[in-house]
């Protein structure tokens, strides 16, 4: 575990070293605030309550695109570079080297996502806030974002440049998307079926609401634990070939 995070360290201060980490910050933190602005903010008047939950359903949107931005880089970079080698040589678990780099781009996207906790908060010049619906709200945030990047650091692992790695981890994350509107079209049980899968449809929204529910949380987990599962035998693969 002490290698993981190790690796975490470096992997985490490189986000800070790079124009990238910064470009991708600034981008997710503009779009969120022009989105509350303009769409949570903006229309007819509104309570302070559909404000919030419209804020967490666009931050949502912006959670996952950003995932796969900042996921891409994680082992598909070190294969470009021709580092992968080196890394994989050395006395480190497969397992550790996954762990550490997703922690890296857990813990720099947490950082994202916590900085616009004042967006929501500036409803409280005029309006009520609960503090609980902005707690849950933000864990619905933090998992939605752990399964995106995990979903993204198997994309890395699987692909031979970035470009590749953003494209295979966007399809995946679209693709799990839009099994909620599946659902909708076909019949039971594949509607319930699809229905369980699907990344937002069904999970995020009451998180978006204030509430947390078991179920929720375990998908979530489930899904950052299968796809870094699939990563690692992904790196095991490459390393006996």
């Amino acid at each position: 575990m002490t290698t993981a995070l190790l690796i975490t360290r470096r992997e985490l201060g490189a986000y800070f070293r790079s124009m990238t980490g910064y470009v991708i910050a600034a981008i997710v933190l503009l779009v969120d605030g022009l989105l509350f602005n303009v769409w949570a903010m903006g229309g007819n008047e509104k309570l302070s309550a559909e404000v919030v939950s419209q804020f967490f359903y666009a931050a949502s949107g912006t959670t996952m695109i950003a995932s796969v931005f900042i996921s891409m880089r994680l082992l598909a970079e070190e294969r470009q570079t021709g580092t992968l080698v080196l890394l994989t040589s050395s006395p480190v678990h497969d397992w550790q080297i996954v762990l550490g780099k997703f922690l890296s781009a857990f813990i720099f996207l947490a950082l994202i996502t916590l900085a616009t906790v004042y967006m929501p908060l500036l409803i409280k010049v005029n309006g009520k806030v609960s503090f609980g619906h902005l707690a849950a709200g933000y864990v619905g945030l933090l998992l939605l974002g752990s399964a995106a990047l995990a979903i993204g650091t198997f994309g890395s692992a699987i692909a031979r440049t970035q470009v590749l790695a953003a494209i295979f981890s966007g399809c995946i994350v679209v693709a799990l998307v839009l099994c909620w509107l599946l659902a909708k079209v076909t019949e039971k049980p594949f509607a319930d079926v699809f229905l369980a899968i699907a990344l937002w449809g069904r999970h995020f929204p009451p998180f978006q609401t204030g509430t947390i529910h078991a179920r929720d949380v375990v998908y979530y987990l489930a899904i950052t634990y299968v796809a870094l599962f699939a990563a690692t035998r992904v790196l095991e693969a490459r390393r006996w070939r």
